[in-house]
């Protein structure tokens, strides 16, 4: 097969076709690494690649254990590059920063043991803005990752790296983590398919502290909701060392994700929009996101649009709180030394001095507004099986652009403002697929959030298959990079 028709293959597909031996984990390779060779210098979405020697030597070891009958897991001999932020055994995690320029754990992260035992070859990380703060994708050790469908644009973050490779065929799938929309928002600019599951369904290890709720996790990226599936039931499930992580089976999504048509037409979907005018959108990110909307009534599902019944404000101040005091944190023994805080950039330091200047009283009543919010977040569920919300306020933007200062008039008052119509997905620990919506006449790609109730990962990835076998917009709309060669 050709590297096109190699790397073009769905992921279960391919592993099909490595399991039956009908393509050898080198021929499997050896196309990735040509794709990543043509595409990378453009776009730069995957840094830290190890050397090809050393990769073919892997891709033949899986190949002898596939010849001697063993197989470690589906993704047996899959190249595989890990988010610039989970430590990855002797290859660099730099999370984008200077500080950390040549540091190599000795150990893999939680997440990459995983990746490892289903059989996945780490070839290299993707890359991440500087500690994956902000959702544009640069850094002063890698410099920075261009969108797969105009590499003048932003690919959006933190997971840009990640969704850029993934949308360009340079890995099967891709692994990302999501605090403030770091997988829905470089999804949706990707035109693929990035999952923020619930809150503890993919653990943290190792982490500083394992008994706080979290903000950010991790969560799996793919071209269709079958391999993004596949992957989830890879890097969830408990582990001893994370309490709140949440211990439900898992094997339900490696399930066929197919409900009979009649399902839909009892299906009701909130439709949240822009708040009711609080948060400023570019123009033609709502009417692209209530085109989407067609399509999913076209499946037979009532869509509503509904108030949100909350302040938002009140959510935006308890995510920008909690945040502060999570980021501050990891980063004040950095920030205390004045060589290293010089090589932080502005919004880290900015974080610091925030949580600084916060007390326990502060925190405490963040905490609280979150819990009303998720309260009232169960009362939506009762009237709707889930909610819809774009995936970002903007299209992607000037790649030179550090983040938008203003928005439909409007001053954002923080790097990440322009994200608020993730946040409340993020409070509410609640699951969330970003999937494509489309594009604008510039040919700039744009999603929507599909959101679930607690728990609800299995009926989001049905309804996001359902809504992708319908639309189609992966095969239909490929990046232009990979029609040219």
């Amino acid at each position: 097969m050709s590297t096109e028709s190699v790397c073009a293959l769905d992921a279960l597909e391919l592993s099909r076709l490595i399991h039956r031996r009908e393509l050898s984990c080198r021929e499997v390779m050896q196309a990735h690494l040509a794709r990543i060779d043509a595409l990378n210098p453009t776009y730069n979405a995957i840094v830290s690649l190890r050397e090809p020697g050393a990769l073919l030597a892997d891709a033949d070891a899986c190949d002898a254990q596939l010849a001697r009958g063993e197989s470690r897991g589906w993704m047996h001999g899959f190249p595989h590059a890990v988010k610039d932020l989970s430590n990855t055994a002797g290859i660099r995690t730099t999370s984008g920063s200077p500080l950390f320029r040549d540091f190599v754990p000795e150990a893999d992260s939680l997440l990459v043991q995983r990746l490892k035992a289903a059989g996945a070859i780490v070839i290299g990380k993707t890359n991440t803005p500087e500690w994956g703060l902000g959702s544009q994708t640069y850094n002063p050790v890698f410099g920075v990752t261009r969108n797969a469908y105009d590499p003048t644009k932003t690919c959006g973050g933190s997971s840009g790296g990640a969704a850029v490779a993934l949308a360009l065929r340079m890995v099967p799938v891709a692994d990302g983590s999501d605090m403030g929309g770091s997988l829905r928002n470089p999804a949706g600019f990707a035109n693929v398919f990035g999952f923020r599951p619930s809150e503890g369904r993919v653990p943290t290890f190792p982490a500083e502290d394992v008994f706080f709720s979290a903000l950010g996790y991790a969560g799996p990226m793919a071209r269709n909701v079958p391999d993004l599936a596949a992957l989830l039931a890879t890097i969830a499930g408990p582990d001893p060392r994370t309490p709140l992580s949440l211990d439900d089976p898992v094997a339900a999504f490696t399930a066929p994700l197919e409900r009979d048509p009649g399902h839909w037409r009892s299906v009701r979907i909130g439709w949240l929009g822009d708040y009711g005018g609080h948060l400023p959108l570019e123009p033609g990110v709502l009417e692209m996101s209530e085109r989407a909307l067609k399509d999913l009534a076209g499946l037979g599902c009532a869509v509503e649009p509904t108030p949100l019944g909350f302040d938002p404000e009140r959510v935006w101040q308890s995510f920008r709180v909690l945040r502060h005091m999570m980021i501050g944190g990891k980063l004040k023994p950095l920030w205390d030394d004045p060589a290293k805080r010089a090589l932080i950039k502005p919004e880290a330091q900015w974080e610091v001095e925030q949580a600084l200047a916060l007390d326990a009283i502060d925190v405490y009543r963040a905490s609280a507004s979150r819990t009303a919010w998720y309260q009232h977040v169960l009362t939506l569920f009762e009237r709707y099986d889930f909610l819809a919300l774009p995936t970002a306020q903007f299209f992607p933007f000037a790649a030179e652009m550090a983040w938008p200062s203003e928005l439909a008039g409007r001053k954002m008052d923080s790097y990440h403002r322009w994200m608020e119509v993730v946040v409340g997905v993020t409070l509410a620990g609640v699951p969330a697929i970003s999937v494509p919506a489309g594009f604008d006449a510039r040919g700039l790609p744009m999603g929507i959030q599909l959101v679930g109730p607690p728990r609800g990962e299995l009926a989001v990835l049905q309804l996001a298959h359902a809504y992708d076998v319908a639309t189609q917009w992966v095969r239909r709309r490929q990046p232009a990079a990979l029609s040219q060669r």
